[in-house]
């Protein structure tokens, strides 16, 4: 696949439809995230046994994160690395704007922690990124549906202002979802809360809170709406202990 291009957004979703991330550069580029950012991670009661768990049964992981710096991709895949999440890397995906894609050796590393290219309206027009993002969707849905995981940040932007707070999310994660049963799987949902704190006195640090995964169909979770609702107030409250506005576990 050359350019990752609006004009050329068919061929680009049937590229990473396909595309498989080079396992041993996405666990030496996972490890080297971890060791440059060194988040800590945190979770809340239970739900390290829970993710667990869940990465037993081996059904997809649909992972949702509040989005406040550039770096928070780079946030999120160094937490990877120190969970249990480790276990999957090379079949987890994150959707990354399209921007990140067009110098060729930022590419090569994006698809290597397994970015998916998001073309987006205040990028493109409504009428162009509406388009792509149906592509888009069914591609993660189809991912996920082959056991892959999938890392949204669904706010869509970044939340520098008031980051305590999420700002209304987009529709997309519930539709990838809901599509994603559709297609045969049981997925899980995964909220984990990012922050940047005076942790022990020594400066700000990234700080990554994970709440605890709730399968799609035992929360009774059927429409694009109600795992939308569900993930908006999930993530909110796991933002909270990300904030310190709860406590959680180490």
């Amino acid at each position: 696949m050359e350019d990752v291009t609006m004009e050329r957004a068919s061929e680009v979703y049937d590229y990473y439809l396909a595309h498989q991330q080079p396992l041993a550069r996405a666990r030496m580029m996972y490890g080297i995230l971890a060791w440059r950012h060194k988040p800590k991670v945190t979770y809340a009661d239970g739900a390290r046994e829970v993710l667990r768990s869940a990465l037993r049964g081996g059904d997809p992981i649909l992972i949702s994160a509040n989005h406040i710096r550039e770096t928070d991709p780079f946030i999120l895949a160094a937490t990877g690395f120190v969970s249990p999440l480790r276990s999957h890397i090379g079949r987890m995906r994150v959707l990354a704007k399209d921007e990140l894609f067009e110098d060729p050796d930022q590419r090569r590393k994006i698809d290597a922690l397994g970015g998916i290219p998001v073309f987006r309206s205040k990028d493109h027009g409504v009428r162009a990124a509406m388009s792509a993002g149906q592509r888009m969707i069914d591609i993660c849905a189809q991912r996920m549906a082959q056991g892959d995981f999938m890392a949204v940040f669904p706010e869509g932007t970044c939340n520098p202002d008031d980051p305590a707070l999420i700002q209304k999310l987009g529709s997309g994660v519930g539709h990838i979802a809901t599509r994603a049963t559709k297609l045969g799987a049981s997925p899980w949902l995964l909220s984990i809360g990012i922050s940047y704190r005076d942790i022990d006195g020594v400066g700000p640090r990234p700080l990554t809170v994970i709440n605890t995964a709730v399968r799609m169909s035992d929360a009774g979770l059927t429409t694009p709406a109600s795992v939308t609702r569900h993930i908006a107030a999930d993530l909110q409250a796991t933002v909270d202990l990300a904030s310190g506005r709860r406590s959680v576990t180490a």
